[in-house]
Protein backbone atom coordinates (compact mmCIF):
# COMPACT_ATOMS: atom_id res chain seq x y z
CA UNK A 1 0.00 0.00 0.00
CA UNK A 2 2.72 1.72 0.78
CA UNK A 3 4.44 1.24 -2.28
CA UNK A 4 1.40 2.28 -4.52
CA UNK A 5 0.87 5.58 -2.53
CA UNK A 6 4.30 6.71 -3.33
CA UNK A 7 3.99 5.81 -6.57
CA UNK A 8 0.53 8.11 -7.30
CA UNK A 9 2.88 10.61 -5.39
CA UNK A 10 5.72 10.79 -8.12
CA UNK A 11 2.61 10.70 -10.89
CA UNK A 12 1.07 13.83 -9.06
CA UNK A 13 4.45 15.84 -8.43
CA UNK A 14 5.26 16.89 -12.23
CA UNK A 15 1.73 18.05 -12.39
CA UNK A 16 2.58 20.35 -9.19
CA UNK A 17 5.70 21.75 -10.49
CA UNK A 18 3.98 22.78 -13.66
CA UNK A 19 1.37 24.52 -11.56
CA UNK A 20 3.80 26.03 -9.43
CA UNK A 21 5.42 27.64 -12.37
CA UNK A 22 2.34 28.72 -14.25
CA UNK A 23 1.54 30.20 -10.99
CA UNK A 24 5.31 32.20 -10.90
CA UNK A 25 5.08 32.83 -14.25
CA UNK A 26 1.56 34.68 -14.16
CA UNK A 27 2.56 36.34 -10.74
CA UNK A 28 4.99 38.55 -12.85
CA UNK A 29 5.77 41.44 -12.24
CA UNK A 30 6.40 40.65 -7.95
CA UNK A 31 8.66 43.50 -7.73
CA UNK A 32 10.41 46.32 -9.57
CA UNK A 33 10.48 46.17 -13.23
CA UNK A 34 13.81 47.74 -14.62
CA UNK A 35 13.08 50.18 -18.42
CA UNK A 36 16.01 50.84 -20.09
CA UNK A 37 16.07 53.66 -21.75
CA UNK A 38 18.86 54.15 -24.32
CA UNK A 39 19.31 57.34 -24.56
CA UNK A 40 19.95 60.16 -21.89
CA UNK A 41 17.48 61.81 -19.68
CA UNK A 42 15.35 65.24 -20.72
CA UNK A 43 14.84 64.09 -24.19
CA UNK A 44 11.49 62.86 -26.16
CA UNK A 45 12.61 59.32 -25.48
CA UNK A 46 13.27 60.09 -21.41
CA UNK A 47 9.98 61.62 -21.70
CA UNK A 48 7.70 58.90 -23.69
CA UNK A 49 9.70 56.12 -21.47
CA UNK A 50 8.76 57.80 -18.16
CA UNK A 51 5.13 58.38 -18.86
CA UNK A 52 5.01 54.96 -20.28
CA UNK A 53 6.45 53.65 -17.29
CA UNK A 54 3.68 55.18 -14.90
CA UNK A 55 0.96 53.54 -16.65
CA UNK A 56 2.49 50.21 -17.20
CA UNK A 57 2.77 50.67 -12.97
CA UNK A 58 -0.76 51.25 -12.80
CA UNK A 59 -1.92 48.17 -14.96
CA UNK A 60 0.46 45.64 -13.36
CA UNK A 61 1.03 46.65 -9.99
CA UNK A 62 4.31 47.28 -9.71
CA UNK A 63 6.73 50.02 -10.08
CA UNK A 64 8.87 50.31 -13.52
CA UNK A 65 11.71 52.45 -13.53
CA UNK A 66 13.23 54.00 -15.96
CA UNK A 67 17.24 53.58 -16.51
CA UNK A 68 18.64 55.95 -18.86
CA UNK A 69 21.77 54.40 -20.64
CA UNK A 70 22.41 56.79 -23.33
CA UNK A 71 26.25 56.70 -25.86
CA UNK A 72 27.11 55.18 -29.24
CA UNK A 73 23.46 56.50 -30.71
CA UNK A 74 21.48 54.15 -28.46
CA UNK A 75 23.85 51.03 -28.82
CA UNK A 76 24.78 50.79 -25.24
CA UNK A 77 21.39 50.60 -23.55
CA UNK A 78 20.29 48.45 -26.70
CA UNK A 79 23.17 46.39 -26.70
CA UNK A 80 22.51 45.83 -22.36
CA UNK A 81 19.07 44.84 -23.23
CA UNK A 82 19.60 42.72 -25.32
CA UNK A 83 21.96 40.71 -23.08
CA UNK A 84 19.81 41.08 -20.52
CA UNK A 85 17.77 37.88 -17.90
CA UNK A 86 14.60 36.88 -20.31
CA UNK A 87 13.24 37.01 -17.01
CA UNK A 88 10.82 40.17 -17.42
CA UNK A 89 12.68 42.11 -15.09
CA UNK A 90 14.48 44.04 -17.37
CA UNK A 91 12.43 45.76 -20.37
CA UNK A 92 13.68 48.44 -22.65
CA UNK A 93 12.51 51.12 -25.20
CA UNK A 94 13.54 50.52 -29.19
CA UNK A 95 13.22 52.94 -31.86
CA UNK A 96 14.12 53.60 -35.46
CA UNK A 97 17.72 53.82 -34.01
CA UNK A 98 18.21 50.70 -32.88
CA UNK A 99 16.29 48.34 -35.08
CA UNK A 100 16.35 50.46 -38.54
CA UNK A 101 19.05 52.88 -38.52
CA UNK A 102 21.79 51.23 -36.76
CA UNK A 103 21.76 47.86 -38.59
CA UNK A 104 22.04 49.93 -41.95
CA UNK A 105 25.12 52.27 -40.20
CA UNK A 106 27.45 49.76 -38.54
CA UNK A 107 28.83 46.69 -40.49
CA UNK A 108 28.57 45.07 -37.31
CA UNK A 109 26.41 45.31 -34.14
CA UNK A 110 26.90 44.28 -30.39
CA UNK A 111 23.52 42.96 -30.92
CA UNK A 112 21.15 41.59 -33.72
CA UNK A 113 17.65 43.68 -33.77
CA UNK A 114 15.73 40.69 -35.01
CA UNK A 115 17.34 37.58 -33.06
CA UNK A 116 18.29 38.89 -29.40
CA UNK A 117 15.23 41.44 -28.86
CA UNK A 118 11.67 40.74 -28.92
CA UNK A 119 9.63 43.84 -30.28
CA UNK A 120 6.40 43.66 -27.79
CA UNK A 121 4.48 46.51 -29.35
CA UNK A 122 5.33 50.04 -31.10
CA UNK A 123 4.16 52.60 -29.07
CA UNK A 124 4.52 55.93 -30.54
CA UNK A 125 5.13 57.44 -34.12
CA UNK A 126 6.32 60.59 -34.88
CA UNK A 127 7.68 63.12 -37.03
CA UNK A 128 10.69 65.21 -36.97
CA UNK A 129 9.84 68.87 -37.08
CA UNK A 130 11.66 71.30 -39.52
CA UNK A 131 12.53 74.34 -36.68
CA UNK A 132 14.58 77.27 -38.10
CA UNK A 133 16.30 80.35 -36.17
CA UNK A 134 13.73 83.23 -35.26
CA UNK A 135 16.45 85.26 -37.61
CA UNK A 136 16.52 83.74 -40.52
CA UNK A 137 14.90 85.53 -43.29
CA UNK A 138 12.22 82.84 -43.90
CA UNK A 139 8.72 81.80 -43.58
CA UNK A 140 8.17 78.38 -45.38
CA UNK A 141 9.80 75.76 -47.10
CA UNK A 142 9.90 77.08 -50.15
CA UNK A 143 11.71 79.90 -48.98
CA UNK A 144 14.34 78.27 -47.11
CA UNK A 145 15.41 76.38 -50.10
CA UNK A 146 15.25 79.28 -52.22
CA UNK A 147 17.75 80.98 -49.89
CA UNK A 148 19.90 77.90 -49.29
CA UNK A 149 20.13 77.90 -52.88
CA UNK A 150 21.43 81.37 -53.04
CA UNK A 151 24.12 81.04 -50.64
CA UNK A 152 25.78 77.26 -50.77
CA UNK A 153 27.45 76.05 -48.04
CA UNK A 154 26.55 79.54 -45.85
CA UNK A 155 23.96 77.88 -43.75
CA UNK A 156 24.23 74.93 -41.14
CA UNK A 157 21.61 72.78 -39.61
CA UNK A 158 21.98 71.28 -36.21
CA UNK A 159 21.77 67.25 -35.02
CA UNK A 160 21.73 65.65 -31.74
CA UNK A 161 24.78 62.97 -33.21
CA UNK A 162 25.50 61.70 -36.85
CA UNK A 163 23.75 58.99 -38.16
CA UNK A 164 20.56 59.81 -36.23
CA UNK A 165 17.05 59.82 -37.57
CA UNK A 166 17.67 64.13 -37.09
CA UNK A 167 20.75 64.30 -39.16
CA UNK A 168 19.30 61.63 -41.66
CA UNK A 169 16.27 63.93 -42.01
CA UNK A 170 18.73 66.47 -42.85
CA UNK A 171 20.73 64.64 -45.81
CA UNK A 172 17.53 63.45 -47.41
CA UNK A 173 16.24 67.38 -47.67
CA UNK A 174 19.98 68.33 -48.72
CA UNK A 175 19.69 65.83 -51.38
CA UNK A 176 15.64 66.23 -52.16
CA UNK A 177 15.41 69.93 -52.27
CA UNK A 178 19.40 70.41 -54.04
CA UNK A 179 21.24 72.81 -51.47
CA UNK A 180 24.37 73.19 -49.93
CA UNK A 181 23.87 72.97 -46.51
CA UNK A 182 26.56 72.04 -43.42
CA UNK A 183 25.59 69.43 -40.83
CA UNK A 184 26.93 70.43 -37.59
CA UNK A 185 27.00 67.27 -35.07
CA UNK A 186 26.26 68.29 -31.69
CA UNK A 187 26.37 65.57 -28.14
CA UNK A 188 22.83 65.90 -27.41
CA UNK A 189 19.91 68.21 -28.50
CA UNK A 190 20.60 70.23 -25.65
CA UNK A 191 22.87 72.31 -26.68
CA UNK A 192 22.27 72.06 -30.40
CA UNK A 193 18.84 73.65 -28.97
CA UNK A 194 20.43 76.70 -27.72
CA UNK A 195 22.75 77.55 -30.79
CA UNK A 196 19.28 77.29 -32.83
CA UNK A 197 18.16 79.85 -30.41
CA UNK A 198 20.59 81.98 -30.62
CA UNK A 199 21.22 81.91 -34.71
CA UNK A 200 24.67 80.20 -34.69
CA UNK A 201 23.09 77.38 -36.58
CA UNK A 202 20.38 78.33 -39.09
CA UNK A 203 18.15 74.81 -39.01
CA UNK A 204 17.56 71.32 -37.12
CA UNK A 205 15.22 68.91 -37.58
CA UNK A 206 14.33 67.02 -34.70
CA UNK A 207 11.72 64.97 -33.13
CA UNK A 208 8.39 66.34 -32.60
CA UNK A 209 8.09 65.83 -28.60
CA UNK A 210 11.35 68.09 -28.03
CA UNK A 211 11.14 71.03 -31.00
CA UNK A 212 7.08 71.29 -30.92
CA UNK A 213 7.35 72.94 -27.51
CA UNK A 214 10.11 75.42 -29.15
CA UNK A 215 8.11 76.20 -31.81
CA UNK A 216 4.94 77.26 -29.83
CA UNK A 217 7.09 78.85 -27.40
CA UNK A 218 8.03 81.15 -29.79
CA UNK A 219 12.16 80.19 -29.69
CA UNK A 220 12.40 78.79 -33.15
CA UNK A 221 9.61 79.00 -36.36
CA UNK A 222 8.29 75.77 -37.54
CA UNK A 223 8.37 74.92 -41.61
CA UNK A 224 7.54 71.73 -42.07
CA UNK A 225 7.00 68.04 -40.67
CA UNK A 226 8.65 65.53 -42.09
CA UNK A 227 5.55 63.10 -42.17
CA UNK A 228 3.82 62.42 -45.46
CA UNK A 229 0.52 64.45 -44.10
CA UNK A 230 0.33 67.06 -41.56
CA UNK A 231 0.14 65.77 -37.97
CA UNK A 232 -2.99 66.39 -36.39
CA UNK A 233 -1.89 68.01 -33.30
CA UNK A 234 -0.31 70.69 -35.08
CA UNK A 235 -2.57 70.71 -38.19
CA UNK A 236 -1.06 74.66 -39.35
CA UNK A 237 2.59 73.71 -39.93
CA UNK A 238 2.40 71.82 -43.14
CA UNK A 239 4.51 68.98 -44.50
CA UNK A 240 7.56 69.04 -46.09
CA UNK A 241 6.29 66.81 -48.87
CA UNK A 242 3.76 69.65 -49.80
CA UNK A 243 6.92 71.21 -51.10
CA UNK A 244 9.57 68.21 -51.90
CA UNK A 245 6.97 65.56 -52.97
CA UNK A 246 7.81 62.34 -51.33
CA UNK A 247 9.65 63.58 -48.54
CA UNK A 248 9.29 61.43 -45.61
CA UNK A 249 11.13 60.23 -42.39
CA UNK A 250 9.67 59.31 -39.69
CA UNK A 251 10.26 57.81 -36.30
CA UNK A 252 8.86 55.17 -34.23
CA UNK A 253 9.17 54.20 -30.36
CA UNK A 254 8.46 50.80 -29.18
CA UNK A 255 8.58 48.58 -26.27
CA UNK A 256 11.77 45.44 -26.31
CA UNK A 257 12.43 42.43 -24.42
CA UNK A 258 15.17 40.46 -24.19
CA UNK A 259 14.80 37.02 -26.55
CA UNK A 260 13.68 33.77 -24.41
CA UNK A 261 11.51 35.96 -22.24
CA UNK A 262 8.60 33.57 -21.13
CA UNK A 263 5.48 34.17 -23.54
CA UNK A 264 2.95 34.33 -20.50
CA UNK A 265 5.15 37.41 -19.30
CA UNK A 266 5.13 38.40 -23.16
CA UNK A 267 1.33 37.90 -23.31
CA UNK A 268 0.83 40.12 -20.26
CA UNK A 269 3.06 42.68 -20.76
CA UNK A 270 1.46 43.33 -24.64
CA UNK A 271 -1.93 43.12 -22.79
CA UNK A 272 -0.84 45.38 -20.16
CA UNK A 273 0.69 48.07 -23.44
CA UNK A 274 -2.52 47.65 -25.63
CA UNK A 275 -4.20 48.74 -22.23
CA UNK A 276 -2.11 52.11 -21.28
CA UNK A 277 -2.38 53.30 -24.84
CA UNK A 278 -5.66 53.19 -24.40
CA UNK A 279 -6.21 55.88 -21.06
CA UNK A 280 -7.47 58.96 -22.48
CA UNK A 281 -4.38 60.98 -20.33
CA UNK A 282 -1.96 59.31 -22.30
CA UNK A 283 -3.60 59.88 -25.29
CA UNK A 284 -3.54 63.48 -24.57
CA UNK A 285 -0.13 63.84 -23.74
CA UNK A 286 1.17 62.37 -26.58
CA UNK A 287 -0.60 64.40 -29.07
CA UNK A 288 -1.57 67.56 -28.04
CA UNK A 289 2.33 67.49 -25.58
CA UNK A 290 4.17 65.69 -27.82
CA UNK A 291 3.36 65.69 -31.12
CA UNK A 292 3.00 61.67 -31.25
CA UNK A 293 0.81 59.48 -32.94
CA UNK A 294 -0.65 56.02 -32.05
CA UNK A 295 0.11 53.18 -34.36
CA UNK A 296 -1.46 49.79 -33.74
CA UNK A 297 -0.31 48.00 -30.47
CA UNK A 298 0.75 44.44 -30.09
CA UNK A 299 3.54 42.01 -31.66
CA UNK A 300 0.97 41.36 -34.90
CA UNK A 301 2.91 43.13 -37.98
CA UNK A 302 6.35 44.33 -35.86
CA UNK A 303 8.33 42.29 -38.13
CA UNK A 304 6.28 43.15 -41.52
CA UNK A 305 6.87 46.75 -40.54
CA UNK A 306 10.33 46.46 -39.67
CA UNK A 307 10.83 45.35 -43.02
CA UNK A 308 8.83 48.97 -44.40
CA UNK A 309 10.73 50.90 -42.49
CA UNK A 310 14.17 49.70 -43.29
CA UNK A 311 12.84 50.14 -47.08
CA UNK A 312 11.85 53.61 -46.30
CA UNK A 313 15.39 55.00 -44.63
CA UNK A 314 17.38 53.67 -47.19
CA UNK A 315 17.81 56.35 -49.37
CA UNK A 316 18.08 58.49 -46.38
CA UNK A 317 21.09 56.54 -45.55
CA UNK A 318 22.83 56.17 -48.80
CA UNK A 319 22.58 59.86 -48.91
CA UNK A 320 24.29 60.50 -46.27
CA UNK A 321 27.06 58.13 -47.03
CA UNK A 322 27.87 57.81 -43.16
CA UNK A 323 29.28 54.75 -41.89
CA UNK A 324 29.77 54.41 -37.82
CA UNK A 325 32.21 51.72 -37.21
Amino acid sequence: MLRRRLFVASLAAPAVLRGGLATAQGAWPAKTVRFICPFAAGGGTDTVSRLLCDQLGRQLGQQFVVDNKGGAGGNIGTTELARAAPDGYTLGLITVASHTLNPMLYSKLPYDPDKDIVGVSRVAILANLLGVSQSLPVANVAELIALCRKEPGKYAFASSGPGTSLHLSGELFKTMAKVDIVHVPYKGAGPAYGDLVSGTVQMMFANMPSMLPQVRGGKVKGLGVTSAKRFAGAPDIPAIAETLPGYVATSWYGVGAPAGTPEPILARLEAAIVEALKQPDLQRRWLEDLGLDMPPPGRAGFAEFLAEDRKLWAPAVQASGVKLD
